[in-house]
């Protein structure tokens, strides 16, 4: 992975350089559980814990060098079986390794943040992309100040495209991974409501979002939905794609229709697509993929062959067979008013069932604008919803305004797991489709399981 040689370039500070009996490391963990081979650990503090304790045990699973912060005492059993590395904090210590070390490998990078759809674009990117070239992509969620480092640091030397997702809370975050990562691209899906309680309205999180493109390449290019009329100005800027419904897209999408397979779509100039994603959301979502992969010398039947072999990241749209051989679509990943809409026009466009059962939860960070913006779910439902279920504390927003637009749906709300998993009974057969929505901390997973057949 790197030379010791190479690491001393940007910390110098070693304790006891006679423990540098390897020539290299190969992996770097926050992890002391994980038994690895010629590891360097770097040991973080949260406020319940301190990583630094369990230095011993990551030295007994492999690892053979540590950053340790000076401030801390280091005790004999750790300086006497590893090379120890002094640093002022090791969490600022792992960034600026990923940052050394994704000049050090130096792939094509692609950003890719947005309110919604950044985990499925980046999936999208790194279906067309891995066909053709060495790619390696965020993994899971790791997105944040500590996952896209170790995203970057886990990249095999040979690398040539880094997919690197970028995700925040509060401002100041996505130009501090952007800092880290320096694109050659920069992908903004969307602006929606998530985290809205940070950062105070979609105008703030707009701002926070464009934060990806401080650290562009000076010949970089920043690639937007546009269809947000909040990026308009960020048009203006050089070297800028847009991908989008309105006419005056860069990467125009002319036509997009969803069946029981996917969703068929069509880019302007370009050709006819097909993924295996249900939604007109989606067909955008490609689209970015579409002018990453033309900017990088990619065909149409290239991409479209990408597409073929996409493999999603679990519980974002994820269709399974309950043991009442109803449809379940888990997509309890995450949440947001824009998401959840998303979700429920897609399953009201889905033919093929006699009852769609909406199952929805609550979403979270959305502080003052909870209630509002939970009741606007409701304008989403239509006719074809055959039932609504809302569970948890704020979902039952979704309920109260759900019964004032559609007073003829049957519509409950619950606040025990027993009740709503009794309440789906009637809806257990081959006819149904039941769409699982909720915020990641809902854990709908945990219901969803209860309805799979038991050998799964």
């Amino acid at each position: 992975m790197f030379s010791f040689e190479w690491l001393q370039r940007f910390f110098p500070d070693i304790l006891n350089p006679e423990q540098l009996r390897t020539p290299a490391v190969s992996h770097v963990s926050t992890d002391s559980r994980k038994k690895q081979e010629h590891t360097l650990f770097i040991p973080l503090a949260g406020e319940t814990f301190d990583a630094h304790d369990f230095a011993e045990q990551a030295i007994a699973n492999g690892a053979i060098a540590l950053f340790w912060e000076r401030s801390k005492p280091v005790p004999s059993t750790v300086s006497e079986h590893a090379a120890v590395f002094l640093v002022d904090d090791t969490l600022e210590a792992l960034q600026t390794l990923a940052a050394g070390y994704r000049q050090l490998v130096n792939p094509l990078v692609i950003g890719i943040t947005g309110s919604n759809g950044k985990t499925t674009t980046k999936d999208l990117v790194s279906a067309v992309f891995k066909k053709y070239r060495r790619t390696h992509h965020t993994q899971g969620n790791l997105n944040n100040h500590i996952g896209m480092p170790l995203t970057i640091l886990s990249m095999p030397r040979d690398t040539e495209v880094l997919i690197a997702e970028m995700g925040m809370n509060h401002a100041g975050e996505i130009e501090l991974l952007s800092g880290i990562a320096k694109p050659d691209y920069a992908v903004i899906t969307n602006i929606g409501e998530s985290h809205i309680e940070h950062l105070g309205s979609r105008e703030g999180i707009a701002q926070a979002k464009l934060e990806i493109a401080t650290g562009l390449q000076p010949d970089g290019w920043l690639i937007l939905d546009a269809d947000e009329p909040l990026l308009d100005e960020a048009r203006k800027r050089r070297n800028v794609l847009t991908c989008g419904f309105t006419g005056q897209s860069d990467v125009h999408i002319d036509q997009a229709e969803v069946s029981l397979s996917g969703t068929v779509f069509r880019i302007e100039g370009v050709g006819q697509f097909s993924i295996p994603l249900h939604g007109r959301h989606h067909a955008k979502n490609a689209a970015y993929a579409v002018a990453l992969a033309q900017k990088n010398g990619i065909s149409a039947d290239e991409i479209q062959s990408g597409f073929e072999e996409l493999a999603m990241t679990a519980m974002r749209f994820e269709w399974l067979k309950g043991s009442g051989n109803e449809t379940i679509i888990n997509d309890a990943y995450n949440a947001s008013p824009t998401s959840m809409k998303g979700a429920i026009e897609v399953a009201a466009q889905i033919d093929g069932f006699r009852h769609k059962v909406l199952v929805l939860g609550d979403i979270f960070e959305l502080g003052e604008h909870a209630e509002a913006l939970h009741k606007s779910v409701a304008e989403a439902i239509a006719p074809q919803i055959s039932a609504l279920f809302t569970y948890g504390e704020a979902a039952k927003w979704i309920s109260e305004a759900s019964r004032v637009r559609n007073p003829d749906i049957p519509t409950c709300h619950f606040k025990d797991e027993a009740s709503l998993i009794e309440a789906l009974s009637p809806y257990r057969n081959e006819q149904s489709l039941l769409l699982f929505k909720a915020s990641r901390g809902m854990k709908f997973e945990q219901i969803i399981q209860k309805l799979l057949p038991e050998e799964r």
